[in-house]
């Protein structure tokens, strides 16, 4: 009877589970709130978003990240098509649902993660969209087969887009697998396959080969060997994707970055300056020979919106032209030591830099020994302003790039200047390798550039623009050593001032403490 009992209270528990679902069904399940078709998941409904949908395609973002922002629009579209599907789409705010994001391991940049017959542990990553239709074309490629790919049109008649064909002579060869889990991570790249022979014979070439076509036009071709790996057809397709040489703007930005190639070989250059098309011939030509090596990227110095591009790369728009190389898992910046930027230059400086020949840009050089005994000092990073700042010395720096002729032209009159200043002990004249050391301060010009530090507490630098002869080098540096001693009658007068002001008012503190007790 007991046995009975209990049987019939768990059917009716059952069967009350059951109502209470469909009920939330008909109601809209306010458990599993919803914007515009994307549910709002937190770490309180998420297992039940789990058990509830057999597909879950969750996007975990920050709500300032400009990345997170496009991919959310593209989940908002996808959503409106998904409709009815068997695929709902979701979102986590990692900022907010910190603990859940730590749990699922999803504390990153934008992540896109396909959840399959409610399994957290074992979701399927989904590649970062650009658009609605990449996520609808990677659930379709992610749920069909290579024969989806299949397509008897003509190569005239191909997209002004960039089409990746592959041409196989079986297609249960295991080279068309390895080509459909290529074109499943890439899907904002349009894929295709064919055994039509008058296409192959069309370019002259064999079955098992995987062609990058634009307008029928061949950009390159790969032939598909037992040892390719998906990951290597990815890196040529994504890198021939692009141009040899491509601009830095917000749209190329995540391409760029997401790159697979991760040496990246950078021009600063001013778009409107006279010998920018020489420049840009010159770093272009160079591009071709390091395709799948080196990303060549150039960054227009003229437009606000590269600023931060520059900050990161600490390179102020005067300095251009300049190209830099920078590795991407270390971050380490080589700088190109040369003033001449012809093909054959940027070609030496790229094959130094894989050979491991080439010298990293440093925040600042090591303290050279004996850097003060000379008549010139040799600064670098670590000293410039502790010398340059010292209130009781008037600096004179010159800051100069060792490769350039008219920073080789200047040194002997900085010698010059150095020998005729040496009886005067409150002076210093210094030079700093602003090639190797990072500067940051605004020169207001080109390498070399002249700058005084008068003997102030106040940290100042005067930029010198005059002729460069030692006459006229003493006559400046004599003028603003007068400006510099008046203002430093006023510092002193405003620095005893608040000396007199601190001690007058510790003195009322301790009074008070001693009446308090």
């Amino acid at each position: 009877m007991r046995t009975l009992l209990l049987l019939g209270l768990s059917a009716f528990c059952l069967c009350a589970f059951v109502a209470a679902d469909e009920h939330r069904e008909g109601q809209g399940d306010k458990s599993l709130p919803e914007e515009d078709g994307v549910l709002q998941l937190k770490k309180g409904n998420f297992k039940r978003a789990l058990r509830k949908y057999q597909q879950l395609l969750v996007h975990f973002y920050a709500p300032l990240s400009a990345e997170s922002h496009r991919v959310s629009v593209a989940f908002k579209g996808a959503a409106a098509e998904l409709q009815g599907s068997e695929v709902k789409l979701a979102v986590v705010d990692v900022t907010k649902e910190k603990e859940l994001a730590k749990d699922l391991k999803a504390t990153g940049p934008p992540i896109i993660r396909l959840y399959l017959g409610g399994d957290k542990k074992n979701p399927v990553p989904c590649p970062v969209p650009l658009s609605t239709a990449s996520i609808l074309t990677w659930l379709k490629r992610r749920a069909g087969s290579a024969a989806d790919l299949i397509t008897d049109r003509s190569l005239s008649e191909a997209s002004e887009e960039l089409t990746v064909v592959g041409f196989f002579k079986e297609l249960d060869h295991e080279y068309v697998q390895v080509f459909y889990s290529a074109a499943m991570d890439l899907p904002d790249v349009s894929f295709a396959v064919t055994q039509n022979n008058e296409v192959i014979s069309k370019y002259g070439l064999t079955h098992d080969v995987v062609l990058l076509l634009k307008k029928s036009k061949l950009i390159q071709a790969y032939k598909m060997m037992p040892q390719t790996s998906k990951e290597e057809l990815i890196v040529f397709i994504t890198v021939y994707q692009m141009d040899p040489v491509t601009e830095y703007t917000g749209k190329t930005a995540n391409q760029i970055l997401s790159s697979p190639v991760l040496h990246h070989a950078i021009l600063f250059v001013n778009e409107t300056a006279a010998d920018f098309k020489e420049i840009y011939s010159a770093f272009s030509g160079a591009a071709g020979a390091f395709r799948l090596k080196i990303l060549f990227v150039w960054v227009n110095v003229d437009e606000s919106r590269n600023g931060r591009m520059m900050e990161y790369f600490r390179v102020r728009d005067f300095e251009a032209p300049i190209i830099r190389l920078v590795n991407l898992t270390d971050h380490v910046t080589y700088h190109l030591p040369s003033d001449s930027l012809d093909v054959e230059t940027v070609k030496t400086f790229c094959q130094s830099y894989l050979e491991g020949k080439a010298k990293p840009k440093l925040q600042s050089e090591p303290i050279p020994d004996g850097w003060d005994t000379k008549p010139v000092k040799e600064l670098v990073g670590m000293t410039l302003e502790k010398v340059a700042f010292n209130p009781d010395k008037t600096v004179f720096v010159m800051f100069y790039l060792p490769y350039s002729q008219d920073s080789k032209a200047l040194l002997p009159l900085w010698e010059e200047l150095a020998e005729a200043l040496k009886e005067r002990e409150d002076v210093v004249v210094a030079c700093i390798d602003a090639s190797a050391n990072d500067i940051n301060m605004s020169m207001q010009g080109r390498y070399p550039s002249l700058g005084l530090f008068p003997a102030l507490y106040a940290e100042r630098m005067v930029v010198y623009k005059g002729k460069r002869k030692v006459k006229d080098l003493v006559k400046f540096l004599d003028k603003e050593m007068e400006k510099a001693k008046k203002d430093r009658v006023k510092e002193d007068e405003d620095r005893k001032k608040y000396i007199e002001a601190a001690k007058a008012e510790e003195a009322k503190n301790a009074n008070k403490t001693k009446d308090e007790l």
